[in-house]
C-alpha cells in the first residue's frame, strides 16, 4: 500500500483509505460485528485512513471507530472526521460556539483528546468563504481541540476558495470516471498549494462496481433509494448525479475496455489513486471481502496494469455519454 503526505501535518495516509458511511447504517443494515469486521480486514490489508461524520448513523459510525481503535494501541491510523450537518446547513449556524459542540461530541464518539482531521461537512458556500470560518477553526487547532483542518465540499468552485486558505489541509471531493471536472483546475490548484485531496464517492455509490442492473433495487433506508432526484440532499451524493440507466451504459463500456483479470471497482480505485494531486481514495465498504478488494486495488499502482490506456478510455466515455447531463457547477 502507498502512502502519500497529508497535507503540512507531518503525517501520511494510505493511498486508498476506507469511507465509513455505510457503518452508520443509511445504506441498509450493518450490524456492529460486521462493522469491526470490515474496519480489521481495511487495517489488515495496510489501510491507514478512515473517513467519518459526526451524522453518519448521529454518530454511530464514530463511536464504532473509537472502540475499534481503542483496542489497538499505537495503531498509526488517522481518522478524519467532518462536521456541520447537525443544524441546518445555513450559514448563521457556523459559528464558533457550533463548532466547539460538535468537535467536542466527536471527541467523545472517538474516544480521543484531539482530533486528528475534522472537515467541515459539505457547508454553504458563504461559509467557505468567510475568514471568520478559518479563525474559528484556527482556535481548535490553538486550543487542542483538533490537530487540522479541511473542508469536504460538492462544486469546482467550493474546492478552489477552501485550498486558497492557508491551513486548510485536505478538500474532499467527489470524483471518480463519471465526475471529471475537477480534474481541470482543482486537482493543479491542490498539488501546487500543498493541499491535500480526498476522493469520496469513488465509485459512483457503488454504480461502478460494476454489479449492478436495470433490475437492481435497494431498500427503503438507502439513500441510493431515495435521493436519486436529490430528494433529501445534493444529488451528486447519489450515483454522483447522473442518471442510474445512463451509468449502468458508461459501467458497460468502462468494463469491456479491462482485461479479464482487472474488476471495474479496482481499476477505477487505482486510476483515481493515480491522478496527480489526488492523496487518499476512500471508498466504503460494507463486508470484508469489499474492504479487502478495495485496498487491494492499490496493487494496480505499482504496475501490470495499463493506466494511461484506462485514462483514455474514461475520457472518451465520459465526453460521450455523461459531460452533457452532469451539472455544470460539480
Amino acid at each position: 500500500m502507498q502512502t502519500r503526505p497529508l497535507g503540512a501535518t507531518g503525517r501520511t495516509v494510505s493511498a486508498i483509505g476506507l469511507g465509513t458511511w455505510q457503518l452508520g447504517a443509511d445504506w441498509g443494515a450493518v450490524d456492529d460485528a460486521e462493522a469491526r469486521a470490515v474496519l480489521t480486514a481495511s487495517v489488515d490489508a495496510g489501510v491507514t485512513l478512515f473517513d467519518t461524520a459526526d451524522v453518519y448513523g448521529d454518530g454511530r459510525s464514530e463511536q464504532t471507530i473509537g472502540r475499534f481503535l481503542a483496542g489497538r494501541p499505537g495503531h498509526g491510523i488517522t481518522v478524519a472526521t467532518k462536521m456541520g450537518r447537525r443544524l441546518d446547513q445555513e450559514p448563521e449556524n457556523y459559528t464558533q460556539e457550533n463548532f466547539r459542540a460538535w468537535t467536542d461530541r466527536s471527541r467523545r464518539n472517538l474516544g480521543v483528546d484531539t482530533l486528528d482531521l475534522v472537515q467541515l461537512h459539505c457547508p454553504p458556500t458563504a461559509v467557505i468563504e468567510s475568514a471568520a470560518t478559518y479563525d474559528a477553526l484556527d482556535d481548535l487547532v490553538a486550543g487542542g481541540a483538533i490537530a487540522s483542518y479541511g473542508v469536504s465540499v460538492e462544486t469546482t468552485a467550493q474546492a478552489l476558495a477552501a485550498i486558497a486558505r492557508p491551513n486548510v489541509t485536505n478538500v474532499q471531493i467527489i470524483l471518480n470516471p463519471f465526475r471529471l471536472k475537477p480534474l481541470d483546475e482543482v486537482l493543479p490548484a491542490a498539488a501546487d498549494a500543498g493541499v491535500s485531496i480526498f476522493a469520496r464517492v469513488p465509485l459512483a455509490s457503488g454504480l461502478l462496481s460494476g454489479r449492478y442492473t436495470a433490475a437492481t433495487t435497494f431498500s427503503a433506508d438507502d439513500h441510493r433509494s431515495y435521493n436519486r432526484r436529490g430528494e433529501a440532499f445534493d444529488r451528486g451524493e447519489t450515483f454522483s448525479g447522473v442518471d442510474f440507466e445512463a451509468g449502468l451504459a458508461a459501467v458497460a463500456e468502462l468494463s469491456a475496455a479491462l482485461p479479464e483479470d482487472v474488476s471495474l471497482p479496482a481499476a477505477t480505485l487505482a486510476w483515481i489513486a493515480a491522478l496527480p494531486g489526488v492523496t487518499s481514495v476512500i471508498p466504503g465498504a460494507r463486508n470484508t471481502r469489499q474492504a479487502t478488494a478495495n485496498a487491494d486495488a492499490a496493487a494496480l499502482l505499482d504496475g501490470g496494469f495499463e493506466l494511461d490506456a484506462f485514462d483514455a478510455v474514461v475520457r472518451d466515455v465520459y465526453d460521450r455519454r455523461l459531460r452533457a447531463d452532469i451539472h455544470p457547477h460539480w
